[in-house]
């Protein structure tokens, strides 16, 4: 990973990556848990693709910036309050 350039991606944008390409949440309401604006949240969201889709179209590496990743088993989700 020495060689490689890296792409940030931010604390934020990680979390609008979960909650709309993980979770699957409509942009108003991954917006409204992130306590921001959709439009906000839109910009953010359209960030973090662009910085996934140059990391993996051009070799890059991803650093994730002042992130705590939690790990779960492969194929686990998380359970939300009225599924458990």
């Amino acid at each position: 990973m020495q060689g490689l350039r890296q792409v940030s991606l931010l604390p934020e944008e990680l979390e609008a990556l979960r909650l709309a390409d993980l979770e699957g949440l409509p942009q108003l309401e991954a917006a409204r848990q992130m306590s921001i604006s959709r439009s906000t949240f839109q910009r953010t969201l359209e960030r973090a693709h662009r910085q996934v889709a140059l990391a993996l179209v051009e070799g890059q590496a991803l650093c994730l910036e002042g992130s705590t990743i939690e790990t779960r088993p492969a194929g686990a989700r998380r359970l939300e309050p009225e599924q458990r």
